[in-house]
């Protein structure tokens, strides 16, 4: 993206954050006031504040950010706003992030575990399993230095000991990306009660990540050289 194409500080971007965050307890995604959310704008990135309720929030409580940490106004910004920053230098294709305590999610940081291949939906982070970052303190610059390397190559991961996080060019896609790693996780958690799931392989994995670059899209947007999703029906008109 270029400064060109990304969007300004509006009300319509800030209600959107505000819409964002609301959606996270809805969807069971978080609880009170964890959690936080945010977009990119041209001249840095709009945050939710720190310690307000998503139903106390309006427009004007929504932050300004600057690239090299700084704020704008008298609210305080997200605890977790370094990890936003960061994610936002370090990868251009990122436009908005979500970070929450998802219930299984945070289960499995808990326990210090990823989630392997075990369902080919582990795609939909971008890679062939999510991985959870190691400890650091909350609200610190070693937590975001540790959630980076998990990030590699992928838009979503969890952090040991506390939840997940998730971005995507939009704030829908970001939410999106968190509903389905809490969906993963959940399912995961159940499968090992039972016992070891089977692992895809990485040659499975592989062509599950091609297909998925046109999954679920229209032909009108998807790309010619990545081949099908899936095997086409046959057109009669």
């Amino acid at each position: 993206m270029t400064t060109n194409e990304l969007p300004s500080d509006s009300p319509q971007l800030r209600r959107a954050i505000i819409e964002t965050a609301r959606a996270l307890p809805v969807k069971g995604l978080t609880k009170g006031t964890s959690g936080n959310v945010s977009a990119r704008i041209n001249a840095g990135f709009l945050i939710t504040p720190s310690g307000v309720p998503y139903d106390g929030l309006t427009e004007d409580l929504i932050v300004p950010m600057d690239l090299d940490g700084g704020y704008t106004g008298e609210i305080l910004p997200s605890s977790e706003w370094r990890m936003h920053l960061d994610i936002y230098r370090e990868c251009g294709e990122a436009g908005a992030v979500v970070h929450c305590h998802s219930p299984r999610a945070t289960a499995l940081s808990c326990l210090r575990l990823g989630i392997p291949a075990f369902h080919y939906m582990v795609a939909l982070a971008g890679g062939d399993r999510i991985d959870c970052a190691p400890y650091a303190t909350f609200g610190t610059s070693a937590l975001s230095k540790a959630m980076l390397p998990a990030l590699e190559g992928r838009t979503a991961c969890l952090l040991a000991n506390h939840g997940q996080i998730a971005f995507g060019p939009t704030l829908s896609k970001a939410l999106g990306t968190a509903e389905g790693v809490e969906d993963l996780a959940d399912q995961y958690l159940s499968a090992l009660i039972v016992g070891d799931p089977v692992i895809l392989d990485e040659d499975e994995m592989s062509e599950i990540l091609r297909k998925f670059k046109n999954y679920g899209k229209q032909k009108s947007d998807q790309d010619p050289d990545a081949g099908a999703a899936f095997e086409m029906p046959i057109k009669r008109g």
